[in-house]
């Protein structure tokens, strides 16, 4: 049994998110599938500089985040495959705040954010050229000793930001990609299929690096040959709120997520106030929790951060009369699909 068992060890666990809230150090990326294979050589992933620390206000949303396992099968399906995770569901049940518990749990830095509207392109995704600026530079060159280059008017969006080499993958949100242009989804799916994309104005002035802004214009990063390529594929979550179809092939491309309904489960809305609230104001508010429940069973649409919101006013430990306490519940948890007076 000891020879057999030496022969034949484990296998190790699949799942590198769990979920738990807990920190994880030492954890290694498993070997990508072969049609989606590391784009840019290790060298330049193991020079990558660090992701920014995560937010105080990311890290807070990360520690009290409330997983259910459908959650964590389909996050560790989304790194395991490399493939985006599109996330739907309705309002308060998590879908954006999703990234913050994937990066707080597995160290990736602060998450970057693309919320889209239906004017956004997948060019300010992946980069931003101020081509008047530098024109206008060019006009006032002679009259300054400043010496700007062509990397000092480009700049990189979260996309772009999200695909360049590193070691493990930044976690990227691309929310309510549902209010886009009919064209974007598949022309972001495009992208992160081949894993790369140039930027024209660096690759025709036929240098080798050039240094750009990263997104947000913080810091600066290397680009050679106009080239930026991804060692690790970004964990993309896109969110939608279900307001339109998708077509076949951006769905094929994804992973499919729906959100748990928080109300569907007494246990997991009692955990999700506790973890923002404390215990205490969890058991003093249980008949506005039931009361909440029983609301959106019947049909009303409510969001989790509505019973937050009652909760904190009403048992916040202020001085309140009970007309003050009933209108605040009442007015803070009123249905989202009423019609306003």
């Amino acid at each position: 049994m000891t020879k057999q068992s030496a022969a034949n060890p484990p296998a190790p666990d699949w799942r590198i998110f769990l979920g738990d809230r807990k920190k994880k150090v030492g954890w290694e990326m498993p070997p990508p599938p072969p049609w989606r294979p590391c784009r840019a050589a290790p060298a330049l992933a193991a020079a990558a500089a660090a992701a920014p620390p995560l937010s105080k206000g990311a890290g807070g949303k990360g520690k009290s985040y409330q997983s259910t396992p459908e959650i964590v099968r389909m996050v560790n399906a989304a790194l395991h495959l490399r493939r985006p995770l599109l996330v739907t569901g309705g309002p308060g049940t998590g879908k954006s705040t999703l990234v913050d518990a994937v990066a707080y749990e597995l160290g990736l830095g602060e998450p970057l954010r693309w919320s889209v509207t239906s004017r956004s392109t997948l060019r300010e995704a992946l980069y931003n050229y101020d081509a008047i600026g530098r024109v206008q530079y060019r006009d006032e060159k002679m009259k300054s000793d400043s010496k700007l280059e062509i990397g000092d008017f480009i700049e990189l969006g979260p996309l772009g930001t999200a695909m360049l080499p590193a070691p493990r993958p930044r976690v990227l949100l691309i929310d309510e990609i549902d209010k886009s242009d009919i064209d974007l989804p598949n022309d972001l799916l495009n992208i992160l299929d081949e894993g790369h994309f140039h930027i024209p104005e660096l690759s025709r002035i036929g240098r080798g690096a050039v240094k750009v802004r990263g997104f947000g214009g913080k810091g600066q990063v290397e680009i050679v040959a106009g080239q930026v390529a991804s060692f690790e594929f970004p964990l993309v979550i896109l969110t939608s709120n279900g307001d339109r179809d998708f077509p076949a092939p951006f769905l094929r491309r994804c992973l499919q997520l729906r959100m748990p309904d928080p109300c569907a489960s007494q246990e997991r809305l009692e955990a999700i106030v506790t973890a923002h609230l404390g215990k205490a104001k969890q058991n003093a508010s249980r008949t506005l929790i039931a009361s909440f429940m029983q609301r959106a069973n019947a049909g009303e649409i409510l969001a989790t951060d509505q019973l937050l919101n009652a909760i904190q006013m009403v048992m916040g430990g202020f001085a309140m009369g009970k007309d003050d306490k009933e209108s605040l519940e009442t007015c803070l948890t009123a249905a989202l699909n009423r019609k306003l007076a």
